[in-house]
């Protein structure tokens, strides 16, 4: 499914939790603040860390699995991570890929789940297993098609005793949330959120995925993994990434197998290998179960014990591979693509847990936090580049540093890389504030609070030690703060010039057409059966589980919140009682619409240079511009409030003019809006934005680059300057009450006694579509992404439960009826979704959007599978009561806390709202039958004009061929974005 998003994790992973310290660190002294000691509780012996934030209890079964447990009662719902420690690294060499589609096949069922009669079902399985061995064999090219059609026509009749998605199904109704799974090159994971009250029906369930999984429906669902693969080949980033791994890594499976696999492998899977692999790494004692949320551990231990003691463990061959051996001198190798032009160099970190993996990832944040950071202070602010950052990656033998950069207009990647590696030389001879150093330090506490309290971020932490060192390192991570405060700068000074020496690899991307690149063809495929009405005996008796009720908590917006005034100004309050940091918002009802010139002054403010002195507060602070609302943001440790506070008057109210600054700031929004009409998805906003309101939209309403270049400093300085003269709501999460927070708020910020009236919006009208319409842009890819759009009507607060249902049933997740159809039986994307969208105000209307992306050649068959469901709603009462039950448990066991709390306030004003409007939702819910959502389907969705915004290849989409669906306009850049 989908691999991990690193820009998040790595970041998430240098601040507080990325594996650490040398060996020796694994054996702290008597005073040792962390300690690893053992305890005996309930009869289950653990072991855990002194002074742990999270408190994680680690326990070994006695057939080796390992459990780790992390309590955090904040809500009632738990984060569950099943961890199996192997990955595209251990895929056979014949067969790399198959980690990764055997991740998906771990969805499709058991002889118990996902089967109608599994004594008929079996030996067509069966059966198919064999002739895919045979095909796998056949050289000949006839001979291979007419295998595959055998394959093909097996398939359809065994498809007739499956149920598809009924894994989907199982967590769906018990309340699960962001069913999901990831391969990547040393893991397989599989990700549930579940409610606190469904624990002993998810382990009844996950006990049972891993006792006898049943490769079905696996035609289709490799079609679906050949999909992901064509993704892959139009995205650049894979490219890149793929190609780092490739040279910093020639001789181990880092660099050498791919997760996806290749197209050859591909094409020729292996149901036997398969298995093979299934049975030799998903044992016990290669898999950990990670939960973290609202439970009792004494409790949770007993329950995994006896739903996953049955597996028996066995012998894991590790993989050993040999030593990589050093870089002699820098590689370096050009890339092609159709996105902009960039630098990546790459480094070769040590095993995770060493000294050198600590190091690299404090170097990374020297070099670049965002903030402070040597390529951000001397490069990216100063716009002597586009943009320029480092990170690291590490994984259990070896990691990755990473420099990425992007050239302004003009400059060559070599005068880039040369600037990058001028910045190396800074550390090499200690060029850089000590300050910087605790600052950094003071910014990871912060995150570290914040990441603390969030239940996914623990459990991802926790998971990804387990995967590297098999949690033996991670007293090193709890204590990874306190070992950087330790760090001098005479020891980054000597690391520097060991590390960073010709040992590199450099990745000029560049913006055209490389050597071609083969896709995965399309094979013949018959629509599969779903049986998508159909129940399993297991699903039954596990939807008879007992589960304890959770009563829903709504919010009483004059109770929960503390409303104050400040001078002219509204104050919403809500005290935080965890800890220490506070955030606050200062919100205006104006934004773009208002004033083209506020974005463009929110870019100025940027490159002003007063990040690190926010960074150097351990605060950060933004100024966003939305089209109708502008928030000045700023968060920190409230220690440091007072101070910030005077920081952000120096910056908003007694800016200057700084020519440098604003020639720099122009330089980088030009050439950024020249790289968005590089950027596909950038595009498919554009279009959907130009299907909302026609040719004059909010997508496009901005300023012309004449009129960007013909700008005055002066005129953005008295933008910002006058932002507070304008009527503002305070919003403050804080330790401290609303009285006290009034009195700091008055002698660190002014109001004025009467605001000024906002400047005269520009408001766009939604189009009414009476026609079919086609809006195309060319794009060199192989694939093609498809949307559909319509307006629909205005908004009504009753309709919103109704829509969220319907949205649940039809085009929302996997269990739906757009994805069951679409992927499930035809095969015909990775991706695809239909919605009924709900306005962010009451004067505006609810909207139809689906997607699909796919081959070039699927694209006929995708938009008509499409068309058939927009038109004809299918009926399954069992997936419609499921839906309900889904959402029902999902209200339940929300809980709208902290500043999110202010937010729903303000959300609920700008509909007409003065409630919370769940209530009224969690009542309607079992009133509602499917005849309401077929009313909505039929008024709304079928039989209607829809305007389609395809992004693709011309060679590969004629426009004639589209023109059935609709008369095509064919868009240029120029339209689409406004300049």
């Amino acid at each position: 499914m989908n691999t991990p998003n690193f820009k998040i994790s790595l970041i998430i992973g240098l601040i507080f939790f990325t594996a650490v310290s040398a060996g020796a660190q694994n054996k702290p002294n008597k005073q040792s603040k962390y300690q690893w000691k053992t305890a005996v509780s309930a009869g289950y012996l653990y072991r855990y860390i002194t002074n742990d934030p999270a408190k994680a209890r680690f326990y070994t079964l006695k057939n080796g699995l390992t459990v780790i447990l992390s309590e955090h009662k904040k809500e009632p719902r738990i984060t569950s991570k099943i961890a199996v420690r192997a990955g595209s690294n251990t895929d056979p060499k014949e067969h790399t890929g198959l980690a990764h589609y055997l991740e998906h096949l771990l969805f499709k069922g058991t002889d118990k789940y996902g089967s109608l009669d599994w004594a008929k079902e079996q030996p067509l399985v069966q059966e198919i297993e064999e002739r895919y061995e045979q095909y796998n064999k056949t050289t000949d090219v006839a001979e291979r098609k007419a295998m595959y059609r055998g394959i093909d026509s097996l398939s359809v009749m065994a498809s007739k005793y499956a149920i598809a998605n009924e894994y989907d199904k199982l967590m769906g109704a018990m309340g699960g949330q962001g069913t999901n799974a990831h391969t990547w090159v040393e893991e397989t994971v599989y990700e549930e959120d579940i409610p606190a009250s469904a624990v002993d029906k998810f382990l009844t369930v996950q006990a049972e995925r891993f006792r006898n999984p049943v490769f079905r429906l696996f035609h289709t669902e490799l079609e679906a993994v050949y999909e992901e693969k064509n993704e892959s080949l139009d995205n650049d980033g894979w490219k890149i990434q793929q190609a780092m791994h490739h040279y910093l890594f020639p001789t181990h499976n880092y660099g050498q197998q791919s997760t996806i696999g290749t197209i050859e492998h591909l094409k020729n899977p292996s149901l036997k290998a398969i298995r093979k692999y299934y049975n030799d790494y998903y044992v016990p004692n290669n898999m950990a179960v990670i939960m973290v949320g609202d439970f009792n551990s004494d409790e949770l231990v007993k329950k995994i014990d006896q739903q996953m003691g049955y597996m028996k463990a066995a012998p894991v061959k590790a993989y050993q591979p040999a030593a990589e051996k050093p870089l002699a001198g820098p590689i370096v190798q050009d890339i092609y693509g159709p996105t902009s032009e960039s630098l990546a160099l790459g480094y070769r970190i040590s095993a995770n847990g060493t000294r050198n993996a600590l190091m690299a990832g404090l170097v990374a944040e020297i070099l670049s936090n965002g903030k402070a950071g040597l390529l951000d202070l001397n490069l990216s602010q100063p716009q002597k580049v586009l943009q320029a950052g480092a990170y690291t990656r590490q994984y259990k033998d070896y990691g990755i540093f990473s420099i990425y950069a992007a050239p302004k207009e003009g400059q060559s990647l070599k005068d880039v890389k040369d600037l990058v590696l001028a910045q190396i030389e800074l550390l090499k001879t200690g060029d850089f504030s000590e300050v910087l150093l605790k600052a950094i330090v003071a910014n990871q506490k912060l995150t570290a609070l914040n990441n603390i309290t969030d239940n996914a971020s623990r459990a991802e932490d926790l998971m990804s030690d387990y995967i590297k060192s098999n949690s033996k390192n991670w007293i090193q991570e709890v204590s990874r703060i306190d070992d950087l405060e330790k760090v001098t700068k005479a020891e980054i000074v000597s690391f520097s010039k060991t590390f960073f020496a010709h040992n590199y690899v450099v990745l000029n991307k560049y913006k055209g057409e490389g050597p071609q690149v083969d896709k995965v063809e399309k094979p013949p495929i018959t629509a599969v059966e779903t049986n998508a009405g159909s129940q399993s005996d297991f699903l039954k008796m596990v939807g008879q589980i007992p589960a304890e009720t959770i009563a829903p908590k709504w919010l009483d917006f004059q109770k929960d919140i503390q409303h104050g005034k400040f001078g002219a100004a509204e104050i919403y309050a809500v005290q935080n009682k965890n800890n220490q940091l506070f955030r606050q918002y200062f919100q205006f009802e104006m934004g773009k619409w208002n004033s083209k010139l506020l974005p463009v002054a929110a870019a100025y403010l940027s490159f002003l240079s007063h990040d690190k002195k926010f960074y150097e507060l351990a605060c950060n602070f933004f100024l966003n511009v939305d089209n109708q609302v502008t928030t000045i943001g700023l968060t920190g440790l409230q220690e440091n409030y007072s101070k910030a506070m005077q920081l952000l008057k120096e910056v908003l109210s007694n800016g200057q003019v700084d020519q440098s600054a604003f020639i720099a700031m122009k330089e980088n929004l030009l050439k950024n809006r020249q790289n968005n009409k590089l950027n596909k998805g950038s595009m498919m906003q554009a279009m959907l934005s130009y299907a909302a309101y026609g040719k004059n939209n909010p997508y496009n309403f901005t300023l012309t680059d004449a009129e960007i270049n013909n700008l005055k400093p002066e005129v953005l300085i008295a933008v910002l300057r006058d932002l507070f003269q304008y009527k503002y709501s305070v919003i403050y999460y804080g330790p401290t009450g609303l009285p006290e927070y009034n009195v700091l708020l008055q002698a660190n910020h002014q109001v004025p006694t009467q605001f000024k009236a906002y400047p005269e919006a520009t408001f766009f009208k939604k189009l009414e579509q009476n026609e079919n319409k086609v809006l195309f842009t060319d794009y060199n890819m192989l694939q093609a992404d498809v949307s559909w759009y319509r307006n629909a009507n205005v908004y009504a607060p009753a309709q919103e439960v109704t829509a969220d249902l319907f949205n649940n049933y039809f085009g929302f997740g996997m269990g739906s009826v757009v994805f069951q159809t679409l992927r499930e039986s035809k095969a015909l994307a990775y991706s695809t979704s239909a919605i009924y969208g709900k306005p962010r105000k009451k004067e505006d209307q609810f909207y139809v959007t689906a997607f699909i992306g796919c081959q070039a050649d699927k694209v006929d068959d995708a938009i008509q599978g499409m068309n058939a469901l927009l038109n004809d709603l299918p009926y399954n009462e069992k997936a419609f009561q499921s839906a309900k039950i889904s959402l029902s448990t999902n209200l339940e066991t929300e809980r709208i806390m902290e500043d999110r709390i202010i937010f729903s306030y303000i959300d609920a004003k700008r509909k007409g709202l003065d409630y919370d409007l769940r209530k009224d939702a969690y009542a309607a819910i079992p009133k509602i039958s499917f005849s309401d959502i077929k009313k909505l389907h039929q008024d709304y969705f079928a039989n209607q004009a829809y305007t389609y915004c395809i992004v693709g290849s011309q060679k590969n989409l004629p426009l004639t061929q589209l023109s059935k669906y609709g008369k095509v306009e064919s868009l240029s850049l120029e339209t689409l974005f406004g300049y």
